[in-house]
């Protein structure tokens, strides 16, 4: 089966919804059982993983996305979470506790190292930052401690792609492969077969797609680790609302036709803006060129739309004032929704392991559904802007 067909049909049955097309929205709390035998066997076996059983462990609209997710990726089993920085850092606290080691990438979302810094200290968990390219030689950095080698391809901000497979060597020496796979979708790139145990997603970007749904999923290689990460979420009480799921599984199904428009859009900003003579570099693994387009031509069968450039300028008053007046790239947060966005990037703030020391003012891209053509006079219009600054 091609993924557009899975993502059309997986985590839904008609048949067993009164044949509606899409799981309808599951609103609950209690759940009530029949006889005092079924109400003791909810907790037996499959059914405490993958049943309804109490609001708290999830609905049907959650269960649904699991599914889903689990099948698009090719994991054993998956968890829906209320956000994708609690994914994150769930799945990190199933698999880890007081004396272990973490190796994360230097490259990662920034909450996600702040977690690090500031949770996981606090339950004696250390963790070491290593240069996102670093390959095979993560070897070299594992230590008896070591329990997770945390991944993030390409990488926040700047977008380094990391060679996962050798990467993935590091389970010769009991460490587990976690990796953010927010950028690919799970569509672009398929994490188990290279090697990663657990998949992370923020679902909020390009699966549910829209920009009105916070959620997160955590996907598990083995039986035995979605069991884990499942019971964790259900300790914390951690699970995505009845109608988030729902959202992210309608924008589930358009998934792969937005994507696809994204990326030729993607693609074309990104290729014009490497010709524009204000621009130092596009930070873009898909372009021919870019230092990591080798290994994600190897390893990715597409892109999406999100990308940062480095300015030749460093001028902060300068760059405002191109970016405020911008019609169609509107300045917020997050990304993989239908519009086209844009933030201002501070990677030197964040890199302890391998420094950034590009003066050039940064800025991160999404590019939406719109018109390319229409994007493209935006940020020519921009770079007039620019200009006039710096006179």
């Amino acid at each position: 089966m091609k993924d557009e067909t899975r993502l059309v049909h997986a985590g839904r049955d008609p048949q067993r919804d009164g044949g509606i097309v899409n799981p309808p929205v599951s609103r609950a709390s209690t759940v009530l059982y029949p006889t005092l035998d079924a109400f003791a066997r909810r907790h037996a076996g499959d059914a405490k993983y993958r049943a309804v059983r109490y609001g708290a462990y999830g609905v049907a609209n959650t269960l649904a996305l699991a599914d889903a997710i689990a099948e698009l990726e090719g994991g054993a089993g998956a968890v829906v979470t209320s956000t994708g920085l609690s994914a994150v850092a769930l799945a990190l606290t199933a698999l880890v506790g007081q004396g272990d080691h973490v190796l994360m990438t230097d490259s990662a979302y920034g909450p996600t190292r702040a977690f690090c810094d500031e949770v996981l200290t606090r339950f004696g968990v250390e963790t070491t930052y290593y240069d996102p390219l670093i390959g095979a030689g993560i070897a070299g950095l594992i230590r008896p401690n070591t329990r997770v080698v945390f991944t993030e391809s390409p990488g926040s901000l700047t977008f380094e792609v990391q060679d996962i497979p050798a990467i993935a060597a590091a389970h010769r020496h009991g460490a587990l492969v976690l990796m953010d796979n927010t950028w690919s979708a799970g569509l672009f790139f398929k994490p188990f077969a290279h090697g990663v145990d657990v998949s992370i997603q923020a679902a909020t970007k390009y699966i549910a797609g829209h920009s009105d749904a916070v959620i997160g999923t955590i996907t598990a290689r083995t039986e035995a680790l979605f069991r884990r990460i499942k019971d964790t979420t259900m300790a914390f009480g951690d699970v995505a609302a009845p109608d988030t799921s729902y959202l992210a599984l309608r924008g589930l199904r358009s998934m792969a036709a937005r994507l696809r428009q994204q990326q030729t859009a993607g693609l074309q900003i990104a290729g014009w803006l490497r010709g524009r003579p204000e621009v130092k570099r596009v930070l873009y693994p898909a372009l021919p060129g870019d230092p990591g387009h080798a290994i994600w031509q190897r390893d990715f069968t597409g892109a999406c739309s999100l990308f940062s450039i480095v300015l030749h300028t460093g001028d902060e008053a300068a760059v405002a004032r191109m970016v405020d007046a911008y019609r169609y790239f509107k300045i917020g947060a997050s990304w993989g929704g239908f519009e086209s966005l844009v933030i201002p990037a501070y990677p030197a703030q964040l890199r302890t392991a391998v420094p950034w020391t590009d003066p050039g003012f940064v800025l991160r891209y999404h590019v939406g559904l719109e018109a390319p053509e229409d994007l493209r006079a935006d940020l020519e219009e921009g770079f007039e802007r620019l200009r006039q600054a710096l006179c």
